[in-house]
């Protein structure tokens, strides 16, 4: 590696770390070329939230065999978590689903049981192969039956690829001098009916925020009575993409938990007495 090459690897690498130390208290974006025209680029990338808007189900991709399909094949009784990434993406992809492999690990429900999980490439050009080479990675380190069955690396063309990012609201942009993308990191849950249910930003996802996300877009058909609970208690905010806690429901079950122990508590002591009379 020459001395050039080197230097314009650490002005690429410094200039990501400098994008992540200014956005990582939210949407994270990644651009890998230190130019002028950074800022430019910067500002038709995001993410608009089009929360409850239907994504057609007659977009046409890839899958990892090179197989043409619909989406339609992969929404029918789950949930779905989407991921847009580009798979030879040189730092943030990575980190993105790498993130989501983390959550994934630390929640009880499964892919491919309770929900599945779609990852597509906005890259045009990139193919199955290396599809198929990121399914088995991911899938191989979430190491649960049937998560090759639920988590699909999809490929595809320009077309579709605009029709979907269009559609949910992702926003990227493809720098020619670098060869790389602009683009935000973030993920999509979608209902079964494929209508985009919640959003999360940047690398990391809360275990908690993701299955609250995934039990309310199943129209709590998943989950246990505790999620119900949780759900009474945390209310989803579409500005950060998190979930917060409502102090009035709180309190409001807490009352109610404490008066049914009360009734408890003396219908126990009613019997006792009877018994001892």
């Amino acid at each position: 590696m020459t001395c050039a090459h080197s230097h314009r690897c650490k002005i690429h690498w410094l200039t990501g770390a400098l994008l992540w130390t200014m956005l990582a208290g939210g949407m994270v974006t990644a651009h890998g070329q230190n130019n002028g025209a950074t800022a430019p680029l910067l500002r038709d990338v995001g993410i608009d939230q089009r929360l409850n808007d239907q994504v057609s189900l007659d977009l046409r991709f890839r899958d990892e065999t090179g197989k043409m399909i619909e989406l339609r094949q992969y929404f029918d009784k789950k949930p779905v978590i989407l991921a847009l990434v580009y798979y030879e993406c040189p730092m943030l992809c990575t980190e993105e689903l790498n993130g989501l492999l983390s959550s994934l690990k630390n929640i009880s429900l499964d892919i491919g049981k309770d929900f599945d999980v779609i990852t597509v490439s906005f890259n045009p050009r990139e193919s199955p192969p290396l599809a198929s080479a990121k399914k088995a990675m991911y899938t191989g380190l979430y190491g649960r039956p049937r998560a090759a069955d639920g988590w699909h690396f999809l490929t595809g063309e320009q077309s579709s690829i605009e029709q979907l990012t269009r559609a949910v609201g992702y926003r990227y942009v493809y720098d020619a001098a670098s060869g790389q993308y602009a683009h935000a990191t973030g993920i999509m849950v979608l209902t079964p009916a494929c209508r985009i249910s919640r959003y999360f930003y940047g690398i990391t996802f809360p275990p908690r925020d993701l299955r609250l996300g995934l039990v309310e877009a199943s129209a709590e058909k998943i989950g246990s009575t505790v999620d119900q609970i949780l759900l009474l208690c945390y209310h989803y905010d579409p500005k950060v993409g998190k979930y917060g806690l409502i102090i009035s429901n709180v309190i409001r079950l807490s009352g109610l938990a404490a008066v049914l122990a009360l009734g408890l508590f003396m219908f126990v002591m009613f019997r006792r007495d009877r018994r001892i009379s």
